[in-house]
């Protein structure tokens, strides 16, 4: 089943990237090869592992774009081979994942047929939350007023109106 979009298009500004993540998600659902986990090791650490029985590294393709990271796979068999029954699917495959924002791919390895792609969310400096001081009174965050009328003059300028 499909969701239709275009009642919330009508209302939403600048919201473009998540619908398209919704698609993305919608679309994955509808094809479930290769199986996989998506597992969460700490606050910022994530691990993706693929099951790719039968696929070898040279066989599959890894590359991240603009936050969407792209698992490709395409088994060569050799000439001349008759299968009497094939349960091990060897089938070509494309597989995404849309990343967030500021998650890093720091790896991938195979391990027990498993294709396993390390994940790092790394949060610039500048984004991080910062403790803002407070002062109190009478220091750098002391709040003054502007345009006071003193003797005649508007922020030690003459007011030509009471000159």
């Amino acid at each position: 089943m499909r969701y239709d979009w275009t009642p919330l298009w009508r209302s939403t500004v600048g919201f473009d990237r998540l619908f398209d993540v919704f698609d993305e998600v919608q679309k994955a659902s509808e094809d479930n090869y290769p199986v996989y986990n998506i597992e969460r090791l700490d606050q910022n650490r994530f691990q993706i592992s693929v099951a790719l029985a039968g696929f070898s590294p040279e066989d599959i393709s890894l590359t991240l774009e603009a936050n969407v990271l792209t698992l490709e796979g395409r088994k060569v068999e050799p000439e001349g081979r008759t299968f009497l029954y094939r349960g091990i699917s060897a089938r070509p495959f494309k597989r995404q994942f849309t990343l967030a924002d500021h998650v890093e791919v720091k790896g991938a390895h195979v391990e027990n047929g498993l294709l396993v792609i390390d994940l790092v969310r790394e949060i610039p400096e500048a984004m991080k939350p910062r403790k803002i001081a407070i002062n109190g009174p009478g220091g750098p965050g002391k709040i003054s007023q502007i345009d006071a009328k003193i003797d005649g003059k508007v922020d030690g300028k003459i007011d030509s109106k009471a000159a």
